[in-house]
């Protein structure tokens, strides 16, 4: 996998303050996206332990209480593997962190697949719902853009509570 850029220090991709990995490759291909410099699989560095070491490095910080995955899509079958790595090390490393992660794929999608483990995508995928917190879900629509949403760019995304929506088997949305 590889990946765009880390932020240290954001604020605009979920709660508090957060570190962010910018993950390479998309299919989605929105029209209207604000990252379509993620797109290419090949765009950005590759992601290696040294760059796992910087992000937990970046969380080591008291006031940091998440780590956003976004892109670029961070479940694509060709990053999935490296994500589900890296939400499980997370989430031993700094089980007290949020875990956000953003996806073209809805909730429905995802359900299916982690209710479904008969092949590795599937069991990546269950291993990520099981690790994150927060799930921002939906392709982004430009004609549903909306500005003054928080954490998403269009009306049809849901920010999800992950682990009570699995818990309860039905989406439950997320509120700070």
């Amino acid at each position: 996998m590889n990946y765009v850029s880390i932020d240290k220090c954001d604020t605009a991709n979920g709660t508090g303050i957060g570190v962010v990995l910018w993950v390479s490759g998309c299919n989605c291909h929105c029209h209207g996206c604000h990252n379509p410099q993620t797109w290419d699989f090949n765009a950005g560095q590759p992601f290696t332990e040294d760059t796992m070491q910087e992000i937990l490095e970046a969380l080591d910080k008291p006031y940091i209480s998440r780590l956003t995955l976004s892109g670029g899509h961070p479940l694509e079958p060709k990053n999935i593997d490296t994500i589900s790595k890296i939400t499980s090390y997370i989430r031993t490393e700094y089980p007290n962190k949020m875990q956000w992660l953003y996806t073209g794929y809805t909730w429905e999608f995802l359900k299916c697949i982690y209710d479904d483990k008969e092949n590795d995508f599937n069991a990546y995928i269950t291993n990520v719902l099981s690790n994150i917190n927060v799930l921002v879900d939906g392709r982004y629509e430009e004609d549903k853009r909306d500005i003054s949403l928080a954490w998403r760019g269009s009306s049809n995304q849901r920010i999800i509570n992950v682990q009570e929506s699995l818990k309860q088997n039905k989406v439950i949305l997320y509120c700070d």
